[in-house]
């Protein structure tokens, strides 16, 4: 077993010659010749084969003491570029930076040749990558289990201002050199078929699936580096094959495609992050992809326990599965399917172990995101797992029925089917009844799945809903994507920050200080120009970095309202051409999102946004007062360069529909302010960093409710409000899209006449909000000190005390220190 940190036992002419050997017999170039891709791999490849040699022993050493472990399933692991993180986290950051530098190379440069692993899309993405990091970090066992996309989502681009979506083929030519293919774990995943009726030699009838189609999975592992100790857990994602991927006698009979077809159909299934659902083709893929997801890791963690001569009864000793929202759902009626069907235990003595090993995160309180499937396609794709779907539902109705005796309507609400033509299972209902422990990730979200989603079964299961705000790594989110200011934290906070973000509360005495002040705001105008740097390179917008620096980073949804900040801009923009007597800090809006491609109205959105930008930027009676970006393609490696150069984070969802939020606590880690609603995570950010150190706005869940239910008539505060009016009339008109008048109206309709996320409602405080903002910005020495105590003060939101709340709440593993 290990003793020492890499750092320690770092070798560097060993590690030299890595580089130089994967250089020349891995990627067949020369020293003298290779690109920078040719020295970057090589690096890289090097890192690797340390880490996948601190994988095994890692693996071997838990084994010896007996671990328990968590296993996280999530559809997405948003990692971003991984190199450069693991340089950190090894501790020989400057040792492999002199390495490179003997090859007469920058370091920097190299790692600029990383892509961006495209294996999520947000904030559940982001979630699931930080909180494996800080497993790993506090030596917490773990493994993730997540798909090989082989395009991840899809890399956008705007083509006159409009989202045009491609493949992302993340992995080059060369492949990803910070994976391992580990194909002596490879699973066998059924489909289709038919179930039977059998009778065993103990005259006991069974049930027995026979699928008519079989894939398999193929793992690759990303090791996952321990900050500064000596553990690496695996993400372990899931890749589909053919079992038999090739027919020879089509092709000698020259049906060369036939010959391949069982391949290219297996392939599908992790071709890409989320098919797009909206026919049936595409539902069928998609719960096709979960189940693959599903049963690959079921059947994994099955094979680990029973290798080290476990019995099944002692599973949930011994592992924890927690699912990541509702799309690992499937997993459940899998182990169930597993236990009852491949080793004959009795349906009581299997859902105890079942129930008593499964927990769910809820991360939405919108109906429409709360998964439902078909019944009718579950019981064809899946036929056992729809029967055990019935009657886990029909012992849950009993215990219904034993709790509120002839209550129909408590049947209805909480039965896992809903009724209906079709019917449709409740996946998110399967969670809660199958699960041990379910958590929201904020106070309020929790406080609202309590009241709100869930209030029966609430009551009917007491102490099962939990909470447990959520949290991002001070790792990548400070140490590594703002090296200045990690630079000058670490001079005057002592101990290691990185790993116990509560330090940082020391430099809230520095706030006022006048000196610290001004290296603070140096660091920050510092890191504006590199994104200013950024945005002119790529888009070709000359921004000015003494302006506020405003971003809205996020996924493109109604609820996350990028069209209130729209409206706010073109309000802004008509105040400085028809208002002589309007002033205003310039001030630069900068966007980054990507929309879902079958969702219409927020492709608009982005298309709206694009237009004002070009209209705004390229009107020369605005100068710099006011510009707007809209970065395209958004992933981790630009979120690295857009959150430390933010002077104003925009959190504005309605509240009561964002579960927590990430993007509030990396910004506000990094001196920026919020801009928000009561909504989220906004809510304990405020009640850390104090009311003077926020802008709030806008109504409070209650008052949500309350409008919504008293009929809400968004047509009134367009005719009441002339800066809404004129602002909206923008949209229905041709100043932003000229000859096309109708183009935006999809926008301004929704607005007018139904305006679900209350937008307008909103809008009149939301502008005092950013009047505060402007009179404080121009207070220079004042707006330092409320940055400062943002960065001091989120301390709570470090995913590292995430995760020991899930530990102490839900997991109750024992840190192994290797």
């Amino acid at each position: 077993m290990r003793t020492q940190t890499q750092a320690a036992v770092f070798d560097k002419e060993e590690f030299k010659k890595s580089v130089l050997a994967h250089l020349t017999d891995t990627y067949a170039q020369l020293p003298e010749t290779a690109t920078t891709r040719g020295w970057y791999l090589a690096m890289a490849k090097a890192l690797s084969d340390m880490n996948i040699g601190n994988l095994a022993e890692t693996e071997a050493a838990l084994i010896k003491t007996n671990a328990k472990k968590v296993n996280y399933l999530s559809m997405e692991f948003l990692i971003g570029r991984m190199t450069g993180n693991n340089l950190i986290a090894l501790d020989i950051y400057s040792e492999v930076s002199e390495v490179i530098a003997e090859f007469g190379l920058n370091l920097t440069d190299l790692l600029e040749e990383e892509r961006d692993p495209a294996l999520g899309n947000g904030g559940l993405g982001r979630l699931a990558a930080c909180f494996m990091d800080s497993l790993v970090a506090q030596e917490l066992p773990a493994v993730g289990y997540g798909l090989h996309y082989e395009y991840g989502l899809f890399r956008q681009s705007f083509e006159n201002g409009e989202q045009k979506e491609a493949p992302d083929a993340w992995k080059g030519m060369e492949g990803y050199p910070c994976e391992v293919v580990r194909p002596d774990l490879t699973q066998h995943v059924g489909f289709w078929g038919s179930v039977e009726s059998y009778q065993d030699g103990q005259g006991n009838i069974l049930r027995r699936w026979t699928p008519s189609m079989y894939v398999e999975g193929r793992a690759w592992d990303i090791p996952v580096v321990g900050y500064k100790n000596n553990s690496t857990y695996p993400l372990r994602l899931w890749e589909c094959h053919a079992p038999a991927p090739f027919d020879l006698a089509r092709f000698n009979e020259g049906d060369y495609v036939n010959a391949q077809f069982s391949e290219l159909e297996a392939a599908n299934l992790t071709k890409v992050l989320y098919p797009n659902d909206n026919h049936e083709q595409g539902k069928v893929l998609r719960l096709m992809q979960q189940y693959f997801h599903c049963a690959c890791s079921v059947a994994d963690i099955l094979r680990r326990h029973l290798s080290l001569g476990r019995s099944l009864e002692s599973l949930s000793e011994f592992e924890t599965i927690q699912l990541n929202d509702t799309h690992p759902t499937i997993a459940i009626p899998e182990l169930m399917r597993v236990l009852i069907d491949d080793h004959g235990f009795d349906w009581d003595k299997a859902w105890h172990i079942s129930r008593h090993t499964f927990a769910y995160t809820n991360h939405t309180l919108l109906p429409e995101a709360l998964e439902t499937w078909s019944a009718e396609l579950i019981g064809r794709l899946l036929p056992r797992h729809m029967e055990i779907i019935f009657e886990i539902n029909a012992q849950m109705l009993e215990e219904v029925k034993t709790k509120w005796p002839g209550d129909v309507e408590k049947l209805r609400k909480l039965s896992l089917i809903q009724e209906g033509a079709p019917q449709m299972v409740r996946m998110a209902n399967l969670c809660v009844v199958s699960s041990f422990a379910v958590n929201g990730v904020a106070a309020l979200h929790s406080e609202l799945v309590k009241r709100d989603l869930f209030p029966e079964f609430n009551e009917l299961y007491p102490n099962r809903l939990l909470n447990v705000t959520n949290g991002i790594t001070p790792r990548r989110w400070l140490k590594f994507c703002n090296p200045a200011l990690s630079s000058l934290i670490s001079q005057h906070v002592d101990g290691d920050w990185a790993k116990d973000l509560d330090l940082l509360s020391s430099m809230n005495k520095l706030a006022g200080n006048k000196k610290f002040q001004k290296q603070f705001m140096a660091v920050k105008k510092q890191n504006k120009q590199r994104l200013a740097d950024w945005v002119s390179t790529n888009m070709g917008i000359t921004l000015n970095t003494d302006a506020i620096f405003d971003v809205q980073i996020k996924r493109l949804h109604e609820y996350k309202r990028q069209h209130l900040n729209l409206l706010h801009i073109l309000s802004l923009y008509q105040q400085l051409l028809n208002d002589p007597g309007f002033e205003m800090h310039p001030r630069v809006f900068i966007f980054a999102a990507k929309a879902a491609p079958g969702y219409a109205l927020a492709k608009d959105i982005i298309f709206a946004i694009n237009r004002a930008a070009e209209t705004i930027n390229n009107d020369p009676r605005i100068a710099d007062k006011l510009k707007v970006v809209f970065i395209p393609d958004y992933r981790v490696s630009l979120a690295e360069i857009i959150i430390p150069a933010a002077d104003v984070s925009e959190q504005i969802s309605t509240a009561g529909k964002e579960a927590s939020g990430t993007g509030n606590m990396k910004m506000a880690l990094n001196g920026a302010l919020t801009i928000g609603t009561m909504d989220g995570a906004n809510v304990e950010i405020r009640e850390e960093v104090g009311d003077d150190n926020i802008f709030i706005f806008g109504m409070e869940v209650e008052q949500v409710m309350e409008t919504l239910a008293n009929g809400y008539h968004p047509a009134e505060i367009y005719h009441r409000n002339p800066v809404i009016k004129n602002a909206i009339d923008m949209l229905y008109g041709e100043t932003l899209t000229p000859g096309a008048p109708d183009r935006l109206a999809s926008i301004a309709d929704n607005l007018v006449h139904s305006d679900p996320y209350l937008v307008l409602a909103d809008f009149a405080d939301y502008a005092r909000a950013h009047a505060d903002i402007d009179r404080a910005y121009r207070d220079q020495s004042q707006w330092a000190k409320m940055a400062i105590i943002n960065a001091a003060s989120v301390g709570k939101f470090s995913s590292d005390r995430s995760m020991r709340d899930y530990v102490d709440t839900i997991w109750h593993l024992e840190a192994i220190n290797l």
